[in-house]
């Protein structure tokens, strides 16, 4: 959120290239609709990672991973979730969501 003192992932990483992407990633996404209570976070979460898994969308799981994590979502169930995704959305891509979900497991 712009609000913050401390800048967001988005803005470090996209906010001198592409700022209002990262004020709606900030202010819409992220402090409007992850706060939303008719989910909890865990939920978004895995429903996110599934998203990413089922897209192939790897780079994205560098956040979203540790992410669902932080939010109660076990590594066990994490794995479950790519191995149950392989049988729908491909076996490639859950695959390189395990390699990927393994790299950044926690030590």
């Amino acid at each position: 959120m712009s609000t913050k003192s401390e800048p967001t992932a988005a803005q470090k990483s996209l906010g001198d290239f592409a700022p209002k992407l990262v004020e709606l990633t900030d202010e819409v996404l992220f402090a409007d609709v992850w706060e939303r209570p008719q989910l909890s976070k865990r939920d978004r979460s895995l429903i996110t990672c599934a998203a990413l898994v089922a897209m192939g969308k790897t780079e994205q799981m560098e956040f979203h991973f540790p992410k669902a994590i932080a939010n109660g979502v076990t590594q066990e169930e994490l794995a479950e979730l790519i191995t149950h995704l392989a049988f729908y959305a491909g076996w490639p891509n859950a695959m390189s969501a395990a390699q990927r979900a393994k790299t950044l497991a926690p030590k």
